[in-house]
């Protein structure tokens, strides 16, 4: 590449899902694209999405299932560009597909498949695709001056898509942060999201224990799996509630028998088993779990169950029910599916994802404080922040 090049009209940072969507649509619309990526293969992340078969969408990517500082902002995107519109582009490109549980989507085969999918859309569109190419700056003048490890590189419009801090082992930089900063743009403080949480006092013993759980903080519940890890826990209902944690928020409470009255339940087996051991009111739960609780909340009980008070069942129901773990942190970046927080919605148009305050420079995807559930949510937002800003850039 060199500085004397002609300018192109949209130059699009990041060969990932949101930019490659930004660049097809854009390029559809007449503009001439080019993607920058320093990275040696479009796609990385989507490649190993979903066990590698890509979460590609979830048909009720509603703004209520996403979390933001302005929680309206998602709106115009996803309503136009819906979950049911990439389902279309997927099966033109003639891509099996099944519904894993309700309105969450996955590839039959490969997530390989929808990055053949973008890759060939934004061909066909006349984006050219330029990797193993670093941005090291962006100057602004008439055009845009991005300056790279190849060359400088002049466009009238540049996408910010390269993402956030998420799997760093892929390649994920701060990049997108960066600049935002430079042009004046506000940040909300990023922070590893859909993560599993690390605990003060893990139990190794229990890696590998799996239950069922409702995960609460404050108002916000998630009903699904839980599994312990040698460091602390995780599964999807950790994974989940993780993203609402915040260090002066409510607890993390789990209740462990989701569905029923701990207590009651309790007391139905005492009334129903007199003779029974304390274990058998855990019996719900993995057996492992169970003589784990049993030991701390009833070291010293070896007694026949119509022998223990109700006020002792009550405080095991209370642990079973509502179990606040203490949380030291979580497994970071490294195990986080993406990154929460970013650029500040108030600096970007909710209709092109263009900045306020520098006219033909936009950013999507994850970079902005835009941050979805696990289960497609955060691939709908990448295409429909891609799509609103390719139509936007194009203009």
């Amino acid at each position: 590449m060199a500085g004397t090049e002609r300018p192109w009209d949209v130059a699009v940072l990041g060969a990932g899902a949101a930019g490659l969507m930004a660049a097809a649509v854009a390029g559809r619309r007449g503009a001439s694209v080019l993607v920058l990526d320093h990275a040696a293969e479009a796609g990385r992340k989507i490649l190993i999405s979903g066990g590698g078969r890509c979460n590609f969408t979830h048909l009720d990517a509603g703004p209520e299932r996403f979390l933001s500082r302005n929680p309206h902002f998602a709106r115009s995107a996803l309503a136009r560009y819906t979950p049911r519109d990439f389902l279309a582009l997927v099966e033109k490109h003639r891509i099996a597909w099944h519904e894993k549980t309700p309105g969450q989507l996955f590839c039959d085969e490969s997530a390989r498949r929808i990055v053949t999918l973008l890759l060939d859309e934004a061909q066909a569109a006349g984006a050219a695709l330029r990797l193993r190419v670093r941005v090291n700056d962006i100057e602004k003048g008439e055009a845009f001056r991005l300056v790279t490890d190849h060359g400088d590189v002049l466009a009238r419009r540049v996408i910010l898509a390269t993402g956030g801090l998420a799997v760093p082992k892929l390649g994920a930089t701060d990049f997108a942060l960066r600049m935002a900063q430079r042009f004046g743009m506000r940040l909300v403080p990023p922070a590893p999201a859909l993560v599993p949480l690390t605990l003060t006092s893990p139990a190794p013993d229990l890696a590998g224990v799996a239950l069922p759980v409702a995960a609460r903080i404050g108002k916000t519940v998630f009903s699904d799996a839980m599994v312990f890890t040698h460091r602390g826990i995780s599964g999807p209902a950790i994974l989940q509630i993780s993203s609402y944690r915040s260090g002066d928020g409510p607890p993390l409470e789990l209740d462990l028998l989701p569905g029923m009255s701990a207590e009651a339940e309790m007391r139905r087996i005492k009334q129903a088993r007199p003779r029974a051991g304390a274990a058998a009111l855990l019996e719900g739960i993995p057996q492992r779990l169970g003589r784990a609780i049993t030991a701390e909340m009833l070291p010293d009980f070896t007694d026949h169950l119509a022998n223990l008070p109700d006020r002792r069942i009550a405080a095991l129901a209370r642990r079973v029910s509502a179990w606040s773990p203490d949380i030291s942190g979580t497994e970071g970046y490294a195990k986080a599916e993406v990154m929460r927080g970013g650029i500040d919605t108030r600096d970007l148009s909710s209709q092109t994802m263009e900045s306020r305050l520098v006219p033909g420079l936009y950013a999507i995807g994850e970079a902005v404080d835009v941050t979805g559930w696990l289960g497609g949510y955060n691939f709908q937002w990448a295409w429909s922040s891609g799509y609103v800003a390719g139509i936007g850039a194009a203009s």
